[in-house]
């Protein structure tokens, strides 16, 4: 299957000034000079690795399109086979003719993520690399952008493969006193072992715990903004965003439905979600949004209540009351208390409000005061530390439940020392420690596990 030549558009499907249409596999150079007459008479098959040649691609005596072909000769190439790459104009129609061409040359349409699939295949990159090329191009904010290239430079690969490495010189040698079981000798220093074990230990709890920061730097973190109608929510949700994105108006109820929209703080996604106000209503149309309200709470990792300073500093101790349901409704989750619409307020009122709430922060979603210090608090609840330090972060999900398996395994390891197991029964946990360690890296794998993941991919990468 994967031994023919593919092709495929790499660029987005559309109109745009250029495209590029990739080909790989052992012919791919072959086919595209048969179709390709360069400028200055050039032969595709006789050109040096690496190279870029201007032509056009013809189809009989019809010329489709004048373009750039660029060379890359295996094992010098991203799939580490022969390489094909054409840059031509962006029409649509341009694009599709070429590819036909191609394909009634004998090319096969690539399927997604293919040409990754044959680089993993061909050793160009591990798994949890190419997976991490999935990750770079989908990534929409600095964090996200920061953790795939350090991934799929090899940071975390490299670090997995150099535990697995170690581990299995021991189990080897465990092996090797199977082997001389009736000798009783020991070729694997217990005490080495067990300081291994532990340095493993280590490791993978840092890696498993970083899976908490990871999961929500890749995916944005969900926030939802909360509280009764008319209070500011929508002004606050265009402030965050710069742009008039919500309806606002003097009418309570006018948010009738969850309104969402991202954007970057500090690097890191967030998801904000101006939700429905809360309030008893007959409204059946806005009571489904306040039955809205509180599922996007449920899923959001943290809430903004949000209130009308100017309406309710005679009303702070009922305020006071909403933030503990709240509080004790979702104990887990962050809760930030808001003061909105202070610029109504007098100096005495803030100070009585402080008093009475103290960890409340001010805000004018109208004029914008307090906006910057709402994204500093929003930016304290994620731990940024590992990311400014260039640690490793586990943001794949697969990673992390291979990475528990391999915890649980080295932790039956551990305890078989400490109990003086027999070497036997040792080498059965590390046997399976080592089989979750290659599953990350792809050392361990089949059929099945690659089709799900390269699936994901677009076509052309």
């Amino acid at each position: 299957m994967h031994n023919d030549t593919i092709v495929a558009l790499a660029t987005p499907s559309g109109s745009g000034a250029i495209a590029v249409i990739r080909l790989s596999g052992k012919e791919a150079i072959t086919i595209a000079s048969t179709c390709f007459k360069s400028v200055s008479n050039k032969d595709l098959n006789k050109q040096a690795t690496h190279t870029i040649h201007l032509g056009h691609i013809v189809e009989d005596n019809r010329t489709i399109d004048e373009v750039l072909v660029s060379v890359f000769k295996d094992p010098n190439s991203y799939t580490g086979e022969n390489v094909i790459e054409i840059s031509c104009h962006g029409s649509s129609y341009i694009q599709q003719e070429i590819i036909q061409l191609f394909l009634r040359k004998g090319c096969r349409m690539a399927t997604a993520g293919e040409f990754t699939l044959r680089a993993f295949l061909n050793g160009k990159l591990d798994l949890s690399q190419a997976e991490a090329v999935a990750d770079l191009i989908s990534s929409d904010n600095e964090a996200s952008h920061q953790i795939a290239m350090q991934q799929m430079r090899g940071g975390f690969s490299s670090e997995i493969s150099k535990l697995r490495e170690e581990l299995l010189n021991f189990a080897s040698l465990i092996e090797l006193e199977l082997d001389f079981a009736e000798e009783d000798v020991e070729f694997a220093d217990r005490t080495q072992f067990k300081t291994l074990v532990e340095r493993i230990t280590f490791v993978l709890k840092r890696l498993i715990d970083s899976f908490a920061v990871g999961n929500v730097i890749k995916n944005g973190i969900p926030v939802a903004i909360v509280g009764e109608p008319n209070v500011g929510k929508s002004t606050l949700l265009n402030a965050l965003l710069n742009e008039d994105r919500a309806i606002v108006s003097e009418i309570a109820g006018t948010t009738r439905d969850t309104i969402e929209d991202e954007i970057s703080i500090g690097g890191i996604g967030f998801r904000f979600i101006d939700t429905a106000g809360i309030r008893e209503t007959d409204d059946i149309v806005e009571s489904i949004g306040i039955k809205k309200t509180f599922e996007k709470i449920e899923q959001s990792q943290v809430t903004i209540y949000l209130f009308d300073a100017s309406k309710a500093i005679d009303l702070l101790e009922e305020v006071r009351i909403e933030i503990e349901k709240i509080r004790n409704k979702y104990p887990q989750k962050p809760l930030l208390v808001i003061a909105n619409k202070i610029d109504k307020l007098e100096d005495l009122e803030l100070a009585k409000m402080q008093s009475k709430i103290p960890e409340i922060n001010l805000l004018s979603a109208k004029t914008g005061f307090g906006v910057e210090q709402l994204t500093n608090s929003l930016l304290s609840l994620i731990n940024t530390g590992a990311l400014r330090n260039n640690e490793t972060i586990v943001t794949n999900s697969r990673h992390y439940d291979a990475l528990l398996k391999a915890f649980e395994e080295i932790q039956k390891v551990q305890y078989g020392l400490e109990t003086g197991l027999s070497g036997d029964l040792l080498a059965i946990d590390i046997r399976q420690a080592l089989y979750h360690f290659g599953e990350i890296t792809g050392e361990i794998t089949n059929d099945d596990l690659l089709g799900n993941i390269f699936a994901n991919f677009c076509i052309g990468k």
